[in-house]
């Protein structure tokens, strides 16, 4: 067919209209991912959805050895039975003679900085662990089976809720057993019974139920030197540092006890005072020590 030029200038400005308005339309719209909502509160509530490890290198000096003393015991996070996701839990009576064998998990930065179940703050840099029927705060011995590893952890915390898990350990306690780098390991849990009670626990009870007297023999408690443990650092120089501090606080000696742990795999350094014969004094250094934010003391006999 045969177009006359005016014909071909009028196809050829329809054409270019045509164009123009293809370029200027909108790109077709596809539905973005919507969030569940569990993840919604999952994300609102830690900040990030799926946990991890520390995103700075671990320095492990700073790593505070868990010293297994009677502490107090409230309702919070001991309470009987509790439901999580639809399943029912019973916290045991006692941990005395609890052991066992199992898989452990970890978990780490996305619950840093928020409550435990007892009302605690989680630390995932320090040696704690999350168990479901345990009472808290209590402590276990802990052994990574595949490389004989093994650490004690404070348990102040409810978890892991899933079948396959009797244990879930802060980020600190999996790095010490060398399985901060995978999911799980099996462990050996084994229940440690503490015999010296803490400075902030004068009658505690084993027992959630009812508050009964500390099952600690009299000649335990009353025998022995006083001192104030302010610290415990696999770091000689912190250890060192921190006792530094405290001779500018106080005129009683200051010293370090280092001792081997982990079945002499490791040297902690302890941080003491003393001896302080008299309980005044005694609750008055703590103050001291607790309002220069130097750690959370408590006295042990020698």
């Amino acid at each position: 067919m045969t177009y006359h030029p005016v014909q071909r200038t009028a196809l050829s400005a329809v054409a270019l209209l045509l164009l123009a308005a293809c370029a200027s339309s909108p790109a077709p719209q596809t539905s973005a991912p919507t969030m569940s909502a569990s993840d919604a509160y999952q994300a609102s509530r830690y900040g990030i959805l799926q946990d991890r490890g520390p995103t700075a290198p671990f320095d492990t000096s700073q790593v505070r050895e868990v010293e297994t003393v009677i502490e107090p015991r409230t309702l919070a996070g001991n309470r009987s039975p509790y439901t999580v996701n639809g399943r029912t839990y019973q916290v045991m009576p006692s941990e005395q003679g609890y052991r066992e064998r199992g898989f452990a998990s970890w978990y780490g930065e996305k619950f840093h900085g928020h409550d435990t179940s007892n009302g605690e703050v989680y630390d995932m840099f320090q040696l704690s662990a999350a168990h479901k029927s345990m009472p808290i705060p209590g402590f276990l011995r802990v052994t990574n089976l595949e490389n004989n590893k093994s650490i004690v952890v404070r348990v102040n915390d409810r978890g892991p809720f899933h079948n396959d898990r009797i244990i879930d350990l802060s980020y600190a306690a999996a790095y010490m057993l060398d399985f901060h780098n995978k999911g799980t390991a099996m462990v050996e849990v084994e229940a440690i019974m503490p015999t010296i009670v803490s400075r902030d626990a004068p009658a505690p009870t084993r027992s959630v139920a009812a508050p009964i007297a500390a099952t600690v023999p009299a000649a335990a408690v009353a025998s022995g030197e006083q001192y104030l443990q302010v610290g415990a650092f696999v770091d000689l120089n912190a250890a060192e540092q921190l006792s530094a501090r405290l001779r500018n606080m106080t005129s009683r000696p200051v010293f370090i006890r280092s001792v081997e742990t982990n079945g002499a795999r490791q040297i902690m350094h302890r941080v003491r005072v003393g001896p302080i014969p008299d309980a005044e004094e005694l609750a008055r250094i703590t103050d001291s020590v607790v309002a220069a934010d130097l750690g959370s003391p408590y006295t042990v006999r020698e």
